[in-house]
């Protein structure tokens, strides 16, 4: 099982660069980075924003931003916990979110909020988000916000 605590000051700023996107009408994703060495489960130290190529229903990441992001990894001794991103609509992990995923680990979280996060705030975020899990089956599965299977723990 993989876990990742996100501080609210950290959430606030995730959600502020996701709702950028947006105001735009186009889906946007942001990268929550720990410490390479971290343990499970993992704190969030950075909320990253790859350059990105977006529309209303897809975003990638060209290959020189993904060169950039494991650059920036190894340099900061770093790696990515979960993915972060937005969907016009309903909050679903699409065909298109399982083939440009950024993170393809078992364990590794993909996490989507609905309506470009036009209503979110760190404090209704788990109300909000789905959580998606990357299984040995190569699936993403949902998991839940609370209780004991939470995957994202929020602190103060």
């Amino acid at each position: 099982m993989s876990g990742v605590i996100c501080t609210m000051a950290a959430l606030g700023e995730t959600i502020v660069r996701l709702k950028r996107g947006g105001e735009r009408g186009e889906e946007r994703v942001v990268l929550w980075l720990a410490r390479s060495v971290a343990r499970d489960p993992a704190t969030v130290i950075e909320v990253y924003e790859p350059d990105q190529i977006c529309a209303v229903n897809y975003y990638k990441l060209p290959a020189e931003s993904m060169r950039l992001l494991m650059e920036h990894l190894r340099a900061k001794r770093r790696k990515v916990v979960a993915q972060i991103h937005i969907h016009p609509g309903e909050a679903f992990h699409s065909e298109a979110d399982a083939e440009w995923a950024i993170v393809r680990h078992v364990g590794a979280l993909s996490l989507v909020l609905p309506h470009f996060a036009e209503h979110t705030t760190p404090s209704r975020f788990l109300d909000e988000v789905k959580t998606y899990e990357y299984t040995l089956e190569r699936q993403w599965l949902l998991r839940p916000n609370r209780g004991d299977a939470a995957r994202v723990t929020v602190t103060p």
